[in-house]
């Protein structure tokens, strides 16, 4: 089946709004109606099967153009609307796209690497009569056929791009709306850009069961956030740690606030600090909490720890998601099925992507003997539930021992005052690694933290080797557009 159909075969003929907003609104039968033109467009003038980029923040221009590259056979590559002039000539060069939709705003996009750009959906639909195509596809689709392609960041930092397939979507989806009871009633304020497969998932899930989706691309402004839970009675928010930390640390406004229609919050994109979690869970004690675990090759979702077991399962990323299998694989890929012995994370399931576009070499790497391996070190408890270590290239190595970040950063975030902090390590003569604390206080003239303190904290929690030897303040945590950390190349110089 074609995504297009999984999606609104039932939801796209409501009369109600899917995106809901003070700048846009679009019901479900615009969207139904518009993108099914827009798909016959599409495939009579490029046929199906080319790669089609889509760059857009989130808006109904992109709703639009999404819906209807994947309906018309072709295959979606929605991109970040910053991308870099370097870094598009990358993916066009790779992509090779037969075409293009850039939202009206974008002007500093590059044009020159791509055949055929279209900023005007109106006049595509205005201009061409083309009448809504036949709603189901003639014959059988095949699930296995290429959707999209998402980019993301390897271990070099180059982009790789994720093919993720039509019947990828479809298992992660049902996944996803399973175990969070998603139905028509829910609502959600997404901040999360949907080139970035978390901000995807909220997409197809809550277009599936007829629920509606209120865009908020100004996280930075709490104020906005804070207002559109309450004026939407949004149901659900979804964001990665720094989200979370900045609503709690960054203004006491949120935390005083009561959200009488907020009935759960989702965290995934990196492991939340336990002390945040269990902030917010104190602080709302009538909102679930679901942390969750995946991975772009995973289409989204991997895991998540039901929310009546957050506090007592703190630091776990849980247990694998309906339809997905997950274990341990030591370095000789036998699996490990002791409980607290650490080995590699690897998954299975229908929501596991096609490969790396044009990186056989990654793609073997990553996908063995039917599994992701996913590169994260992790435990299991006697239970079953999953504990993340690190990821194999963040360990540091100092004089010899082998240290995980997390557990420092751990230590340090427990200090009030402080919205976060990034261990990483400097190469160091005697020691061959030292590690650095970049520390982010909520006020950088409190002088109740400097930098013996933190070192004392550390020393009292933590083993002699894992205080760090440098410790630097910062204001301001720094994010990238999909809310992560930005991170500096984990080795530099001290100098």
């Amino acid at each position: 089946m074609n995504v297009f159909d999984y999606l609104l075969g039932e939801s796209g003929f409501l009369h109600k709004d899917f995106l809901l907003g003070n700048k846009e609104r679009l019901t479900y039968s615009e969207l139904l109606s518009r993108s099914l033109r827009l798909a016959n467009y599409l495939r009579e003038t490029y046929g199906e099967n080319n790669n089609i980029l889509l760059i857009s923040p989130n808006s109904a221009f992109f709703l639009e153009a999404y819906m209807a590259i994947m309906k018309s056979g072709n295959v979606c590559v929605p991109l970040n609307p910053s991308i870099e002039d370097q870094n598009l000539s990358f993916v066009s060069e790779l992509c090779r796209p037969r075409a293009a939709f850039i939202s009206p705003g974008l002007k500093n996009i590059r044009r020159d690497t791509i055949p055929e750009v279209h900023d005007d959906i109106d006049s595509l639909l205005d201009g061409n009569n083309f009448r809504s195509t036949a709603f189901l596809e003639n014959g059988i689709f095949d699930r296995d056929r290429l959707a999209e392609i998402i980019f993301t960041s390897g271990s070099t930092g180059e982009p790789k791009g994720v093919m993720v397939s039509h019947g990828n979507i479809i298992a992660n989806t049902e996944s996803i709306i399973s175990y969070l009871g998603l139905t028509g009633d829910d609502i959600i304020q997404v901040v999360l850009p949907f080139y970035y497969c978390y901000g995807l998932s909220l997409l197809h899930t809550h277009m599936k069961v007829g629920g509606s989706i209120v865009l908020n691309n100004s996280f930075m402004f709490i104020g906005s956030v804070i207002n559109d839970l309450k004026k939407y009675a949004c149901t659900g928010f979804s964001g990665v740690p720094s989200h979370f930390q900045i609503l709690l640390r960054k203004t006491r406004s949120f935390r005083e606030t009561t959200f009488p229609s907020l009935r759960y919050v989702t965290q995934a994109g990196g492991k939340l600090h336990n002390v945040f979690i269990r902030e917010f869970v104190e602080s709302f004690p009538g909102v679930k909490f679901y942390v969750m675990y995946g991975q772009t090759e995973a289409t989204a979702r991997l895991s998540y720890l039901p929310p009546e077991r957050v506090l007592e399962k703190l630091g776990s990323l849980g247990r694998a998601i309906p339809g997905v299998e997950l274990e341990l694989a030591d370095e000789s890929d036998h699996f490990i099925r002791e409980a607290g012995v650490v080995g590699e994370l690897v998954a299975r399931g229908g929501n596991i992507m096609q490969g790396y576009l044009g990186d056989e070499e990654s793609t073997l790497k990553t996908l063995r003997n039917g599994w992701l391996y996913t590169g994260d070190l992790a435990y299991r408890d006697e239970e079953g539930f999953f504990y993340l270590t690190a990821r194999r290239k963040e360990i540091i190595k100092v004089g010899g021992r082998r240290i995980s970040p997390k557990e420092v950063e751990e230590a340090i975030v427990s200090i009030p005052g402080v919205v976060d902090c990034s261990i990483s390590g400097v190469e160091d003569s005697l020691l061959g690694e030292i590690m650095k604390a970049e520390v982010v206080l909520a006020d950088l003239n409190d002088k109740t933290i400097d930098e013996g303190y933190i070192k004392r904290v550390c020393a009292e929690k933590l083993a002699t080797e894992k205080v760090p030897q440098m410790v630097v303040f910062k204001g301001n945590l720094e994010i990238a557009a999909t809310g992560k950390k930005t991170k500096n190349t984990r080795k530099s110089s001290k100098t």
